[in-house]
C-alpha cells in the first residue's frame, strides 16, 4: 500500500508516516513547509507544494499510480492565531482544502483519512460522535465546515472519507525522529514543559468546575497512538466505508483514551514523571473557559480495533525528552 499524506513535514503528518512506514505502509509528501519541517521528512518521497495546486498533485499522482489512499493532515491549526486571521483560516483549512479533494476525484483518488478535531464538540464527557457539535473559535469552525463537506462529497462523487476527531495529542515519535516542533505550545502539558524549566509556576485556571477534582478535564492522547489509529483505519477503510446496505461513505470516529485527565491529575503525573514537586499558582476561570471534555472510543474500538497504549505519564515523558531535541532541530531558524 502507498498513501499520500499531505502536511506530512507536521508533528501529527510526519509521525503518522513513520508508523505507516513503520507497518510497511509507503508513504508520499505533501507540504509546503509553511509550518512543517524539512527534517521531518528526509529520507521520505517529499514534494514541496500546495495542496490547492492542482499540476503538482496531478503529477504526484502521475508518479505515483498506486497511491492507495490521501491522508489530510495539512491545516492551519492555532486558535488565537484563527481568531485574528478568519479568512486565512478558512481559505487554508477550507477552500484550498475543496480544491484538493477536487483534485483528488479527478485522479480517481477514492479514500480520504482526514485529520479533524475534537474541539468541534460542545464540552462535556463522554463524548459520542453523534454529541452535540458547538465549534468555539475560527479554527474550529472550519474543521466543522469541512468534515460537512466531506459528507456531501462522499454522498454524490465515488470518494469515501473518514474524519479522526483527535482530541489533545501528546508526546512525540517513539524512537524521536519528529516531534511538535513550536517554541511556544499553548496546550497545558506544552505550557507546564516551559513552565518547570524557567522556574516559575504552573497557572490553573479555576477549580470549581463539575469534575471529580474541581479543576479542569481533557483528554491526552499520544501522537504515536492517534498514528496508529490512522495505519487501522487505512487498512480497513473500504469495509468502514461500504457502500453496501447498511454502509455509508463518510464515518467520523472519536480518538483519545476515553477517560480523560484533570489539570490536577497531570500535574500528579508531571510530578511522577520529573521525581520533583511543580509549583502551581491557582486562578479564577477565565473569560470562554470550560470544564472540558473526553470521549467515549467504543467505535474506535468497534471500527478500528484500536484503542490506546501509551499511557500520560509515557506522552509527558515523551514531551520532556523532546523538548532539547526540539531546540536543537530550530537552532537555525532566522528568527533565533
Amino acid at each position: 500500500m502507498k498513501v499520500l499524506i499531505t502536511g506530512g513535514a507536521g508533528f501529527i503528518g510526519s509521525t503518522v508516516a513513520a508508523a505507516c512506514l513503520d507497518e510497511g505502509i509507503d508513504v508520499v509528501v505533501l507540504d509546503n513547509l509553511s509550518a512543517g519541517r524539512a527534517e521531518f521528512v528526509e529520507g521520505r518521497t517529499w514534494y514541496r507544494g500546495d495542496i490547492a495546486d492542482g499540476e503538482l498533485i496531478d503529477r504526484i499522482f502521475a508518479e505515483h499510480p498506486d497511491i492507495h489512499a490521501t491522508v489530510g493532515c495539512a491545516a492551519k491549526i492555532v486558535v488565537p492565531e484563527s481568531v485574528a486571521r478568519p479568512l486565512h483560516y478558512y481559505t487554508e483549512n477550507v477552500t484550498k482544502g475543496l480544491a484538493l479533494l477536487g483534485h483528488l476525484v479527478r485522479n480517481g483518488c477514492e479514500r480520504f483519512l482526514f485529520s479533524s478535531s475534537a474541539a468541534i464538540y460542545e464540552p462535556g464527557q463522554g463524548i459520542t460522535e453523534s454529541s452535540p457539535l458547538r465549534p468555539a473559535s475560527p479554527y474550529a469552525r472550519t474543521k466543522a465546515h469541512f468534515e460537512n463537506v466531506l459528507e456531501d462529497v462522499a454522498a454524490g462523487t465515488p470518494l469515501r472519507a473518514v474524519s479522526l476527531r483527535y482530541f489533545n495529542p501528546i508526546g512525540c515519535d517513539p524512537e524521536f525522529r519528529s516531534g511538535l516542533q513550536v517554541r511556544r505550545p499553548t496546550h497545558a502539558l506544552g505550557v507546564m514543559i516551559d513552565a518547570f524549566h524557567e522556574g516559575r509556576p504552573f497557572p490553573v485556571t479555576g477549580t470549581d468546575w463539575e469534575t471529580r477534582d474541581g479543576s479542569g478535564i481533557r483528554d491526552y492522547v499520544h501522537v504515536h497512538d492517534l498514528a496508529r489509529a490512522h495505519v487501522a483505519a487505512l487498512r480497513r477503510f473500504d469495509a468502514i466505508t461500504s457502500r453496501d446496505a447498511g454502509g455509508t461513505p463518510y464515518r467520523p470516529v472519536n480518538l483519545g483514551t476515553g477517560h480523560g485527565t484533570t489539570v490536577f491529575e497531570l500535574i500528579r503525573a508531571f510530578e511522577n514523571v520529573t521525581g520533583r514537586p511543580l509549583p502551581v499558582e491557582v486562578a479564577g476561570r477565565r473569560p470562554g473557559d470550560n470544564a472540558g471534555a473526553y470521549p467515549d472510543i467504543a467505535l474506535a474500538r468497534e471500527l478500528l480495533d484500536w484503542e490506546p497504549v501509551l499511557s500520560v505519564e509515557r506522552g509527558i515523558a515523551d514531551s520532556l525528552a523532546w523538548h532539547a531535541r526540539r531546540d536543537l532541530v530550530l537552532a537555525a531558524d532566522a528568527d533565533g
